[in-house]
């Protein structure tokens, strides 16, 4: 059984772009490996509440000695991380946002973060604890930003979820970009093409 954690992260289901590739990469993952579990997380319509000294408080504090107040203000944070512990695929909706990432995106990756749960402190520096796992980012873009276009300095999503990614373990990152979305479907389709193509890839592919 492969486990699947798909996270969208959309304000506007309706007319999303990454919300429908998300749900088409899914479907055809399914199709391809029927024992498949796939768990849905709409960080989009559903943000993650900001971190605050509390959140931050009870992170840094040692789960035997947490106060209650603690234990409920990371319950939400524990559960979204037990999910990517979980997770053997996950893929990842990200319409880009003012050039970079949409906020509810920004505060589910602030609250899988964690010290001792998903990254921790060597003496060469952090190291990321969800090794293993293979990513799908599927991205959506009003222009293009790709590395021909003149606005590729100009994308500041897709280095920052490497590094935020990177950074808890998850090196195994695939990108799939719809581009120029606000100037017709050229884009939409591409990408529509890459995602059936990944989506069929064999099961031992993802767990390499």
């Amino acid at each position: 059984m492969t486990q699947i954690l798909a996270i969208t992260a959309s304000p506007m289901p309706e007319t999303s772009v990454t919300n429908k590739l998300v749900a088409r990469f899914v479907d055809g993952w399914v199709a391809s490996h029927p024992q498949t579990e796939t768990t849905w997380r709409d960080v989009g319509l559903n943000p993650p509440p900001h971190i605050d000294a509390e959140t931050i408080g009870a992170f840094y504090t040692p789960e035997d000695s947490r106060t209650g107040e603690q234990a409920a203000a990371i319950r939400l944070s524990e559960e979204l991380v037990a999910e990517l512990e979980r997770a053997e695929v996950v893929v990842i909706g990200s319409p880009m946002h003012n050039f970079t990432i949409s906020s509810g995106l920004k505060t589910w990756i602030d609250q899988v973060t964690r010290v001792g749960r998903t990254f921790k402190y060597t003496d060469q520096g952090p190291q990321g604890l969800l090794e293993g796992k293979k990513v799908f980012v599927v991205t959506a873009r009003g222009g293009d930003y790709s590395v021909e276009s003149p606005m590729h300095h100009l994308d500041h999503q897709t280095p920052y979820l490497k590094t935020a990614l990177g950074f808890i373990g998850l090196h195994d990152v695939t990108f799939v970009h719809a581009q120029g979305v606000a100037k017709g479907d050229d884009g939409r389709h591409a990408a529509e093409r890459e995602i059936e193509r990944l989506s069929g890839e064999p099961t031992d592919r993802a767990a390499a």
